[in-house]
């Protein structure tokens, strides 16, 4: 079966119709995500990110429908409430450029084009004043991840110490790509950074990054045996209820292909990020052996005993050289060195 973008995007509307004339709380419904880029694809799969907005507070917040081994429908629900505020919207890291330029797909009522009007008014949503904002507001949710780390006894780090320091690095990394652009999802996150960095005129954050992540301590047959060990653990973590929602079996080749994709392409250790973060999301409700090898490539990476306070360390010099960076923004640009109080 060809899959291309245009048949992709023909589900996401037919989805969106279907979905709606049956339920009556939905409002509209957008799509967002890597189908708005010209190539969606890595590693020959994709998703199809839909957002439904509802009058109420729906019950299921994220859904995963397979379409195929290689494609599904990620859908997510919002309730129009949240989209009130134009002013709180355009300073939204996430959200705003979420509704910034998305393609909608259905509207029962003058929903979209009002709020998208509000975000856009003045033209200066990409300006200074606003980028920054929603940089530091990106970096702050990093930092204060980073805070709980601090007193980590070091006998007692596993799998939900290593997600944390992940989703705290995850959003630092976003908050420089936010200077050039929208946030950058999970599977791309360390193939599209480097040139982020480079669009911020800090090169070097791109190898702080890697090196975080304790690419410096493995080599790519390391990576491609640990890619053996993730798959089983994956597959085996997928049919657990307890597991993180993100761990589910439509998914499955929507990772293991992207990450085959980049250990064979120009950048195989961009894969460490998917590899890592997934393995680690599954090694929670993992037991005996499996949750042994996540352990032992964990350790390797840095990210177990003694060394895991190294890595923290680490973080907080490299949140610390990203604030510096806003600074330097905002006195070139004739704004507040400090970002304000409540961020």
């Amino acid at each position: 079966m060809r899959v291309t973008r245009e048949s992709l995007l023909r589900i996401a509307k037919e989805t969106a119709q279907e979905r709606a004339y049956n339920d009556p709380d939905i409002v509209a419904a957008y799509l967002t995500g890597s189908l708005l880029n010209v190539e969606p694809m890595l590693g020959g799969t994709a998703d199809i990110d839909i957002v439904f907005v509802h009058k109420t507070k729906p019950k299921q917040l994220r859904e995963f429908v397979k379409l195929t081994p290689d494609f599904h429908l990620d859908i997510s629900r919002r309730m129009k409430a949240e989209f009130k505020s134009p002013r709180e919207l355009r300073g939204d890291p996430w959200l705003g450029y979420e509704m910034y330029d998305p393609i909608l797909l259905y509207e029962r009522e003058k929903f979209f084009d009002f709020v998208q009007a509000s975000l856009r008014a003045g033209f200066d949503f990409e300006q200074p004043p606003l980028m920054l904002h929603r940089c530091r507001k990106m970096l702050s949710h990093g930092r204060g991840i980073w805070m709980d780390l601090t007193e980590v006894d070091e006998n007692a780090i596993g799998p939900k110490e290593v997600k944390k320091y992940m989703k705290s690095l995850f959003h630092a990394l976003n908050a420089v790509a936010e200077l050039s652009g929208p946030p950058i999802q999970e599977r791309r996150l360390l193939l599209e950074f480097p040139a982020r960095a480079e669009a911020a005129g800090k090169p070097n954050l791109a190898a702080a990054a890697f090196n975080l992540l304790g690419s410096t301590r493995v080599d790519l047959d390391k990576l491609q045996l640990w890619f053996s060990d993730w798959k089983i653990a994956y597959k085996l973590a997928s049919e657990n209820p307890n597991v993180d929602a993100r761990i589910h079996p439509a998914r499955a080749n929507y990772y293991e292909k992207a990450i085959k994709a980049m250990l064979e392409g120009d950048m195989p250790f961009a894969a460490i990020w998917s590899l890592l973060n997934t393995w680690t999301s599954a090694a929670e409700v993992l037991e005996g052996d499996h949750f042994n090898f996540w352990q032992k490539a964990a350790g390797e990476l840095g990210f177990l005993g003694a060394d895991f306070a190294d890595k923290v360390d680490g973080l907080d010099h490299f949140i610390d050289d990203i604030e510096i960076i806003f600074e330097e923004i905002a006195r070139e640009n004739g704004l507040d060195v400090e970002p304000p109080t409540g961020l």
